[in-house]
């Protein structure tokens, strides 16, 4: 158990410390009587995480007071000592690329895009949420291109690939949206239509749009994000498990068609993240069918484990993989 706790510690480690726990417990208002339970699936993630699975109910304020509070009022020198899961920065893997990464406004499509720069790439950077991408930009400079745009929309592909340019190294379909996990006797035309819009259409035109510049170049490479909910069938609603699945397709016939022009295409199938995005208005029933199996996911990543997972197959690290379907999911997958 490390002795200095920082935001960078896990949940867990807070948890076990004598000080760190209890204090932990009063944040959270749950006193003495605190469920630990609840917090089972992120016991793994660093303490900073949970502002964005929170919602906004904790602040990033309340996080850093805590660690001040634990460490007698002064700020730990240095890293903890956990042993807990860093994102490791390899310099120059991007260098002299752009990609193109949908929903960089926030979470994986955020984490994605930071690492790409970080890593010596250029980014367009597209969201429907522009002060999201105005914070990107600010933060990592001129590498980051903002597009606000609708992926659902033919004038918001077209300025997207106009901000790209003559040069389009990769695509990180990122974007996505959840239903409101109903079975299909439940489920509305504007959930199904929605879910689609954005998971599929939206997919199905970037690709699209894109794949012609890569086919001019003879290189490059796609990672779609799927979801478990595209490996199963009791993880989600009828719209976002049947959207999903169809991402898989997307992902397995264009890798095939162009595997022999030099673009690969991949997807990866996330699990559980801690991204704040949750579903609003659930169903009763469908919640009843998948809350028991929901219960045995391995554990919640952060948006970096999957941005690492995604970096790794945009990069010329996945040289030798194209229509893979990569579970980034903890291991929920072989459950």
């Amino acid at each position: 158990m490390a002795n200095i706790l920082t935001a960078a510690s896990t949940i867990g480690d807070w948890l076990a410390h004598p000080e760190g726990g209890p204090a932990l417990r009063d944040l959270l208002g749950q006193g003495g009587a605190f469920d630990e339970t609840q917090l089972a699936p992120v016991r793994g993630l660093p303490l900073s995480q949970l502002v964005a699975l929170s919602q906004g109910q904790l602040p990033q304020a309340a996080v850093d007071a805590l660690v001040l509070q634990v460490n007698g009022g002064v700020v730990p020198d240095g890293d903890d000592d956990s042993g807990a899961w860093r994102e490791q920065i390899t310099a120059g893997r991007f260098d002299g690329k752009t990609v193109i990464v949908t929903g960089a406004a926030s979470g994986i499509g955020r984490a994605t895009a930071s690492r790409i720069v970080r890593e010596g790439g250029r980014v367009v950077a597209v969201d429907i949420t522009t002060d999201g991408l105005k914070t990107l930009a600010d933060e990592l400079g001129d590498a980051v291109v903002p597009v606000t745009a609708d992926i659902t929309s033919d004038a918001g592909i077209a300025e997207i690939v106009t901000a790209a340019g003559d040069r389009i190294d990769g695509l990180a379909n990122v974007a996505g949206v959840m239903d409101d996990f109903t079975p299909v006797h439940e489920t509305s035309d504007q959930i199904w239509q929605r879910v689609f819009a954005v998971n599929v259409d939206g997919v199905f035109k970037l690709t699209r749009a894109v794949v012609p510049v890569m086919l001019d170049a003879r290189r490059g490479a796609i990672v779609n994000v799927a979801s478990e909910a595209a490996l199963r069938g009791n993880a989600a609603g009828v719209a976002y498990t049947a959207s999903k699945h169809a991402v898989v397709g997307i992902t397995k016939n264009t890798a095939f068609m162009y595997g022999g022009e030099g673009i690969r295409v991949n997807a990866v199938a996330p699990g559980g993240v801690a991204t704040g995005m949750r579903p609003t208005n659930q169903s009763p029933y469908g919640l009843g069918r998948t809350g028991p199996f929901l219960k045995l996911i391995p554990g919640v990543a952060a948006a970096e484990h999957l941005a690492a997972s995604i970096t790794f197959l945009l990069s010329d690290d996945g040289v030798n993989l194209n229509g893979v379907v990569l579970p980034s999911d903890g291991g929920w997958s072989i459950q």
